[in-house]
């Protein structure tokens, strides 16, 4: 009888661990974005709403990261600087190079999913 009472309370706290990561919800995951010869890379990204984006400039001269609706904005990056964004709102951001105009990428937000989405206005 105590086997069959141990094999019970194992198999509940494997049932009880199981239903424990199913209702965690999921972490946005960080993106890294490489600035090096006049470039974005990647240039096109998908990501969740709540990831961090953070661009990195690779290049010996600076580089901005400008969004088109002036969403996110950042100083001019020297060489080995870092810029980072939070994006919390789904859709599709357009981003260029103030310096360097013909430098673009595009972030595409999609909802989060799970029990950490937004519930519709």
């Amino acid at each position: 009888m105590t086997n069959m009472k141990s094999l019970a309370n194992t198999v509940f706290a494997g049932v009880a661990a199981l239903l424990l990561l199913a209702t965690t919800p999921a972490e946005a995951e960080d993106v890294s974005v490489k600035i090096g010869n006049f470039t974005f890379g990647p240039q096109d990204l998908k990501v969740k709403s709540g990831a961090t984006v953070t661009w990195t400039n690779e290049d010996d001269i600076p580089h901005t990261v400008t969004s088109t609706t002036m969403a996110f904005k950042s100083k001019a990056l020297d060489s080995d600087d870092k810029f980072s964004f939070t994006f919390t709102t789904p859709g599709t951001y357009q981003y260029f190079c103030s310096l360097h105009p013909h430098m673009t990428g595009t972030i595409v937000v999609e909802a989060a999913t799970g029990s950490n989405a937004t519930p519709p206005k």
